[in-house]
């Protein structure tokens, strides 16, 4: 394999396929805490919405956490590629705006997971929900703003 970026190694070989389910995970560039506002973390909250909303992926978990998300994701339509593009691009631009910075939000490529069928769903989520509580940001898992579950409530 030529010499390639690491974010370009990332992709080479992935392979993803509609109605399958993965684990997301990006990570702000520098581990930036950006989400410790919580404002702006529901901006990328918005995003994981506007992709549901246009057919793109069903989101059955997630997590924004000060550095980094965590997305429980069924495909719907497009590529993980295209789906991670368009919600890191997105997020940038509202997150510059509203938080008058600029320049790249996101490291570069992200991390999935394609879940295996003998994977609990629900188990993975609550791993994905109890993020806030490992951390010591909260002392229980319902305390933090920025998740949700369709199974949890």
């Amino acid at each position: 394999m030529p010499d390639l970026p690491a974010s370009n190694r990332l992709r080479t070989g992935r392979y993803n396929e509609p109605n399958q389910i993965y684990l997301l995970t990006s990570n702000t560039l520098h581990r930036e805490p950006i989400f410790s506002d919580f404002k702006l973390g529901r901006l990328v909250v918005q995003q994981f919405r506007m992709a549901q909303n246009q057919g793109l992926a069903i989101s059955l978990a997630w997590v924004v956490m000060p550095d980094h998300f965590h997305w429980l994701i069924s495909l719907e339509n497009g590529s993980l590629a295209d789906l991670m593009r368009q919600v890191k691009s997105k997020s940038t631009r509202i997150i510059n705006a509203v938080a008058g910075r600029q320049g790249r939000l996101w490291q570069p490529g992200f991390h999935d997971h394609a879940v295996r069928r003998e994977e609990s769903l629900e188990g993975i989520a609550r791993y994905i929900v109890a993020n806030p509580l490992r951390a010591g940001l909260v002392k229980k898992y319902g305390d933090y703003p920025l998740w949700d579950a369709i199974w949890l409530d």
